[in-house]
């Protein structure tokens, strides 16, 4: 069995590892691929084919469903979330996984996945690719809102988190006897390209450091100064909603100027959720300050029974600090995106005043003198300014 990520995680090399796994393997074991979805829709034919290759059958692979499929093993206490949240949280959280993996008859269970400084946990991947990847709702929803509540800012980019302790603690608790191996990759770019820089394997918690240390080398971006206008490009196959795009705000909000703009080139947007429950929890709250989102859960229980959801949200907001202009092609509308409080413009429009081919990766000046920071995907890094990230 192996669990890989999806294909928002194209770049990860996940994919191609995964894929000589099995063509080295084939004849000697019976091998299933459990994509680590999370809360993401499940990968079609042509998606499994441009990450996995098309020589794996199709039936070797096997869908999560995150609300149906997982076996609750245990929980993190109420006090002990209560101390990683400074006091903050008062509720228990389920540790579960998808019930496939604690099938007995497994000889090996493979996680591969990238290292890469993430807004929720701080580096992705390690126990989040099992416990949130092929984990349950209640898991999912009250990790995502722990971080939030506990501040992105003091989240990103570090080894250790609230929530990095909360899933390792529970992964060591409850599942460290099933037979679950790591390989963590780390990219970066060399020659101006995107290529794998380092290969971690094992499955225990030094692997997952040394992985960390080479990405926070290789994927922390910090400037010297912050940034009046940013220009971030979402890959179309990748970023389909503004559950993912966000990460065009995740990752540079540390980053942004007062009163800046951060300028969202989305050409494949087509929806805000990634299932159409959290899509309509998006369309009804919309991404406002976080003081009126941690309102709104206090108010809503449709809110409070979606915590990742409500997470979400705190994460996509800028709290009026500076602005968001999001610039799908034929998707979300004018309407739709100014109903979640974005400002909105075509994508065509957008790109004859900063033609893709113009750009490059980091600082440029444009033929008016108009500096702006470019960035051609947030997934692979974080950007910040030194003084905010060493705050």
């Amino acid at each position: 069995m192996g669990t890989a990520p999806d294909i928002t995680r194209f770049y990860s090399k996940a994919g191609f590892i995964s894929a000589y796994i099995y063509q080295q393997l084939k004849e000697q074991a019976d091998i299933f691929f459990l994509p680590a979805l999370g809360t993401h829709e499940p990968m079609s034919n042509g998606e499994i084919d441009n990450m996995f290759g098309s020589d794996i059958p199709k039936e070797r692979f096997l869908p999560h469903f995150w609300r149906t499929d997982v076996e609750v093993l245990g929980e993190i206490s109420s006090e002990r979330i209560a101390e990683l949240s400074e006091g903050k949280l008062d509720y228990t959280m389920q540790v579960g996984v998808n019930k496939l993996l604690l099938d007995e008859s497994w000889d090996l269970i493979i996680s591969v996945g990238q290292i890469v400084p993430h807004e929720v946990i701080g580096m992705a991947n390690y126990t989040k690719n099992i416990l949130v990847g092929v984990g349950g709702e209640d898991t999912i929803h009250k990790s995502h809102y722990l971080g939030a509540v506990y501040g992105m800012e003091r989240i990103m980019g570090r080894t250790y988190t609230p929530v990095r302790e909360a899933l390792n603690e529970g992964f060591d608790t409850f599942l460290r006897h099933l037979p679950i191996e790591y390989i963590l990759t780390v990219l970066g770019k060399k020659q101006d390209k995107l290529a794998l820089q380092g290969v971690y394997c094992g499955n225990q918690v030094e692997t997952y450091e040394a992985a960390c240390e080479l990405s926070q080398q290789l994927n922390l971006n910090l400037l010297d100064k912050p940034i009046k206008k940013a220009i971030v490009y979402l890959e179309p196959a990748e970023f389909k909603t503004t559950w993912l795009g966000n990460k065009a705000i995740y990752r540079t909000r540390m980053a942004m100027a007062d009163d800046g703009e951060l300028i969202v080139l989305a050409p494949g947007l087509h929806r805000f959720g990634e299932d159409m429950e959290i899509d309509q929890l998006i369309r009804t709250y919309g991404y406002k300050t976080t003081d009126e989102t941690l309102v709104a859960v206090n108010n809503n229980p449709e809110l409070a029974s979606n915590l990742s959801a409500a997470a979400h949200l705190i994460h996509g907001t800028t709290n009026n600090r500076f602005n968001v202009t999001y610039c799908p092609k034929d998707g979300l509308t004018k309407e739709e995106v100014e109903s979640v409080n974005y400002r909105y413009c075509h994508y065509d429009e957008m790109v004859k005043r900063y033609p893709l081919e113009k750009l490059s990766n980091g600082w440029n000046t444009l033929d008016n003198k108009e500096e702006v920071f470019y960035v051609s995907n947030p997934a692979l890094g974080l950007w910040a300014t030194a003084e905010n990230f060493n705050k």
